[in-house]
């Protein structure tokens, strides 16, 4: 099965009336933080690498990959959100401000005092509940995380290495969240999950607002570059991560936004689905969910990250999981000068997506309606290294998943 696209009927110019508001991702926001972020002392911004011989061999002018196998030595992006939504829930509690957040007030004796005992749970495929545990552990509050059906026990023992505890259900990615959710509503547990639903929206917008560090550091490192994207490729599981990037890139660029395209595994296509649906409203994907790129396996779209998405996204596309494999081994044995970059399953989403497009010969009509010519400026964000190594290898040495549409 090959790679679908779908160009999003629904989306708007930023200056419509009826667009959605993105001002809680405006720079002003972002740089409160990445303020609070730079607090910590294992706080660096990661790299953003050209790879012009990449861009060269597709016939495009700037290929740049954001690597987030780099963030705070947990190899993925993850932390970002989970840190500052933890950061929010103990502010409130402590009745701190928004403005001038930092690890150190959240640290104070008398606040904590003030904030009593907490709890924090949550349903990871790996990323997410490594990046809560961590940052649980660096504040001193315990942590439940559990994780789907199917998940691997490296991605486990990463989590349980932070003190946290966790398990694996016999329930899929969605189900797993349901059920972590009627259990913080019974045990008096704080839910930090990077999903939205009706009646729980302030949690997983703040996860959004703390993977604005990562979009200010990208507009940063590509504005001292003399780069600017055209066209950025953002992977979608429950969309808070793409919606998070858009909104800011809309907020901060307007009309001068790149083109976003959401790229998701086959087997957990909700964004794409839903566009063609054609209706204007999410719909899920039911079933196990299984895929090769196990942070994007989530059947359910968040709601704040749909209603981004849907207005300000170019194009949806539906990938096969050999399209991800492909990625992570061209990142890995790059053309001649350009730099090696480890990227795991997820990670390499976009590069496989962007391979394809260019590559393939039945998706010329593709590039042409998304403009990808030898102008194209495309940004990439290699969202986690190889935070299952095993299953690195198995793509990259092995040849696991082998690309069967182009080479």
């Amino acid at each position: 099965m090959s790679a679908s696209l779908l160009l999003n009927p629904f989306r708007k110019a930023p200056e419509h009336a009826g667009a959605a508001d993105v001002t809680d991702f405006s720079p002003l926001t972002a740089q409160r933080v990445r303020a609070f972020h730079a607090s910590f002392s294992q706080y660096q911004p990661t790299p953003l690498t050209s790879l012009p011989g990449l861009a060269a061999r597709m016939g495009i002018k700037h290929v740049c990959v954001k690597d987030e196998s780099k963030r705070f030595g947990l190899n993925a992006f993850k932390v970002l959100g989970g840190s500052y939504a933890v950061a929010r829930c103990l502010a409130e509690r402590m009745h701190l401000p928004e403005a001038g957040l930092v690890k150190g007030l959240l640290e104070n004796s008398a606040a904590r005092a003030q904030a009593g005992k907490i709890t924090f749970i949550s349903t990871t495929d790996g990323n997410h509940g490594r990046g809560l545990a961590w940052t649980a552990r660096e504040l001193g509050y315990p942590c439940i995380i559990y994780m789907p059906k199917g998940s691997d026990k490296t991605r486990q023992n990463n989590i349980l290495a932070l003190d946290a505890q966790c398990t694996v259900t016999d329930l899929n990615y969605d189900d797993t969240v349901r059920m972590s959710w009627d259990l913080a509503r019974e045990k008096g547990y704080v839910m930090v999950q990077d999903t939205a639903w009706d009646g729980y929206e302030q949690i997983p917008g703040w996860i959004m607002q703390g993977y604005l560090t990562l979009a200010a550091e990208i507009l940063e490192q590509m504005q001292a570059a003399s780069i600017r994207a055209t066209h950025c490729f953002l992977q979608a599981g429950v969309g808070s991560f793409a919606a998070a990037v858009t909104a800011f890139l809309v907020a901060a660029l307007g009309a001068e936004a790149p083109r976003i395209i959401i790229v998701e595994p086959h087997a957990a296509d909700c964004f794409y689905r839903s566009a063609l649906a054609g209706d204007g409203t999410a719909h899920a994907v039911g079933g196990s969910l299984q895929t090769l790129m196990a942070g994007l396996a989530c059947g359910e779209p968040s709601t704040l990250a749909w209603n981004i998405l849907k207005d300000y996204s170019t194009a949806f596309m539906s990938c096969p999981d050999y399209l991800a494999a492909n990625g992570m081994r061209m990142l890995a044995a790059p053309v001649a000068g350009d730099q090696p970059i480890v990227s795991g399953e997820s990670g390499a989403a976009g590069a496989g997506a962007l391979h394809w497009l260019m590559c393939n010969p039945a998706a010329a009509a593709q590039r042409e309606a998304l403009g990808l010519d030898a102008e194209a400026q495309v940004l990439l964000i290699s969202t986690e290294g190889d935070t299952v190594p095993n299953i690195y290898r198995s793509v990259v040495w092995q040849g696991a998943y082998a690309d069967v549409d182009c080479v």
